[in-house]
């Protein structure tokens, strides 16, 4: 994140999902707080930061999101005629919420940079980038299976950081799960974490596929990623 202090004070948008670097997010902006939060971030050109509802609710109350949330930056933006927005976003960085800020309609926070880190000298590295790679396209394979999709996955990313945000995007699980990769320390820790979430996920679909017993709807949520610099 060359464009942004280490330290800096960022617009908060608590979700019920859980954004990667890497990941586009369409939304709609239809609550008064949050329309006036995106038409600033549009007047200066600014990000704003999506963050996983840790108590209460998206929309009415002020919702507690957890501490570590994705910048998500604005790449394309529509008003409508009723006032509502629709706006598609690209997640940039993770960060880290030092303080709570409550002076404005919408909430802010205090952050700092959170980034992923990649040890130099883990001779793990390699062999767990290798294993999420192979997983995460069996694990695609069979989510198109169920969705009686025929999807042949031509190219997955080479660099472990982006691996680990890819699996990320792409795995079906609940938000606490995906909120704890999101936490992840470094490279390392989020793809031995993925290893064996893709293990425990490929393993049920694949008993799925052999009973047939599919969920009546499954989606893969690998589609909307782009590799983050």
């Amino acid at each position: 994140m060359a464009d942004l202090l280490d330290l800096f004070e960022l617009p908060l948008f608590p979700l019920n999902m859980v954004l990667f670097p890497g990941q586009i997010l369409p939304l709609h902006i239809f609550e008064d707080r949050y329309r006036l939060m995106i038409r600033s971030c549009l007047a200066e050109e600014k990000p704003f930061g999506v963050v996983l509802i840790r108590e209460g609710k998206e929309v009415g109350e002020t919702a507690v999101p957890h501490p570590v949330g994705t910048v998500a930056r604005i790449m394309e933006s529509s008003h409508l005629p009723d006032g509502t927005m629709n706006i598609v976003t690209l997640g940039i960085e993770r960060f880290r919420i030092l303080r709570l800020i409550y002076d404005q309609p919408y909430l802010r926070g205090e952050v700092e940079i959170f980034p992923l880190r990649e040890p130099a000298d883990d001779p793990t590295l390699t062999r767990l980038t290798h294993q999420v790679r192979q997983r995460v396209v069996r694990y695609i394979e069979l989510i198109a299976e169920a969705a009686g999709l025929r999807i042949r996955v031509e190219s997955i990313p080479e660099q472990p950081r982006q691996v680990g945000y890819l699996a990320a995007v792409a795995l079906q699980i609940e938000n606490g799960e995906k909120q704890e990769l999101l936490n992840a320390g470094s490279v390392t820790c989020i793809l031995r974490a993925e290893v064996a979430l893709l293990n425990r996920e490929n393993a049920l679909l694949a008993w799925m596929a052999r009973t047939k017993e599919w969920p009546e709807r499954t989606q893969s949520g690998a589609s909307g990623f782009l590799l983050p610099n």
